[in-house]
């Protein structure tokens, strides 16, 4: 977990569904006012299970405002408000 000016960065590479979930589900409880973006870097080249898992979970989860995927595949960012 990396913090970086209101951006919490968590990296699911080599966790299964169940280790993401836990780790992402973590994050969202214990963020804060100062956190308004929780950025997961979860890759694609080695498959699309943990992409489809957090795109499906978390686009309709009550903190989070909405999702927005950038150009990196790899990258979904959780927008929990407006900065």
């Amino acid at each position: 977990m990396a913090l970086n000016s209101g951006i919490l960065e968590l990296d699911l590479h080599g966790l299964n569904q169940y280790g993401a979930r836990v780790r992402v589900d973590a994050a969202l409880k214990k963020a804060g006012p100062g956190i308004y973006r929780i950025r997961l870097i979860h890759g694609y080249q080695g498959g699309t299970a943990l992409r489809n898992l957090v795109r499906s979970r978390y686009r309709s989860h009550p903190k989070v405002l909405r999702l927005e995927c950038g150009l990196n595949p790899g990258v979904t960012e959780l927008v929990l408000r407006e900065f």
